[in-house]
């Protein structure tokens, strides 16, 4: 594992504008003024949390898709977020893992958020992603599944693993009403995983007069806040040090007592 540099970039969005919004996020790309490595993005960023699934859904390989690919390309890192996406007659809240060379992953959210009828307008998700760089391994989830620590648990991989991810991230359009749950589920996930966490919510007010006021944070393994941001505006780049993981896991390897279950689907 080698140090990694990730840019957070907190905004407000506009309403189901995927023009207005690749046009804002590109511009807060290019004042990202050093070299990173990953550069996420919040759910449903071309649109904000909508449930007009088949207005605003898109085929792969499509606007927010080559948006993404170019974005990727051009500032050689790792490009991360969600939109809505349509396969196969069905939508889901797909995240896109794009690589500068043009290669990609998706994990489409789990747990889908039944307060806000998302579960009867998209397919939920059956499968986690885990995507390698600069060896760190790391796992990609969707706002509401960071309530669920089961779907999050960072399981080992085998007999002679210790673990299966370092860091997870959690994008999300995560209502003001809610963000004490918000704040404390972050260092939770991290100190039960012992891994990084990154959370990376929007501001603003959506078309549903629902009000969001970010608090996309940085937490340590050990659950320490290593960056917070408030309610404004963010575009900030962070280097997460490995040994602070690696470190940890020797001296603390809780996960070697963790119980041993296999999740349904």
């Amino acid at each position: 594992m080698q140090n990694l540099k990730v840019t957070l970039i907190q905004s407000p969005l506009y309403w189901q504008d995927a023009d207005a919004n690749l046009a804002m996020f590109e511009e807060k790309v290019w004042q990202i003024n050093e070299p990173t490595d990953l550069i996420i993005l919040p759910e449903m960023f071309s649109t904000g949390f909508s449930m007009q699934a088949e207005k605003l859904a898109e085929p792969m390989n499509f606007k927010v898709f080559k948006w993404m690919r170019q974005m990727a390309e051009q500032t050689k890192a790792v490009v991360c977020g969600s939109f809505i996406a349509k396969e196969e007659g069905k939508y889901y809240n797909r995240l896109l893992w794009m690589k500068p060379d043009g290669q990609y992953s998706t994990y489409d959210k789990r747990h889908l958020f039944r307060m806000a009828q998302e579960h009867e307008h998209y397919s939920a998700g059956k499968e986690k992603l885990i995507e390698n760089l600069k060896g760190w391994r790391i796992c990609p989830l969707i706002c509401y599944d960071l309530r669920f620590p089961v779907w999050s648990r960072n399981l080992p991989e085998g007999e002679t693993s210790s673990m299966s991810y370092d860091l997870a991230i959690y994008i999300a359009n995560w209502p003001a009403a809610r963000v004490n749950a918000w704040d404390i589920l972050l260092k939770a996930r991290s100190v039960e995983n012992l891994c990084y966490t990154i959370g990376v919510n929007r501001i603003g007010t959506d078309g549903n007069q629902v009000a969001y006021n970010g608090h996309s944070a940085i937490i340590t393994p050990k659950g320490e806040t290593f960056y917070a941001a408030e309610d404004r505006e963010e575009i900030h780049t962070v280097t997460l040090d490995p040994a602070e993981v690696t470190g940890l896991r020797e001296k603390f390897p809780a996960y070697m007592d963790a119980d041993k279950f296999t999740i349904t689907h």
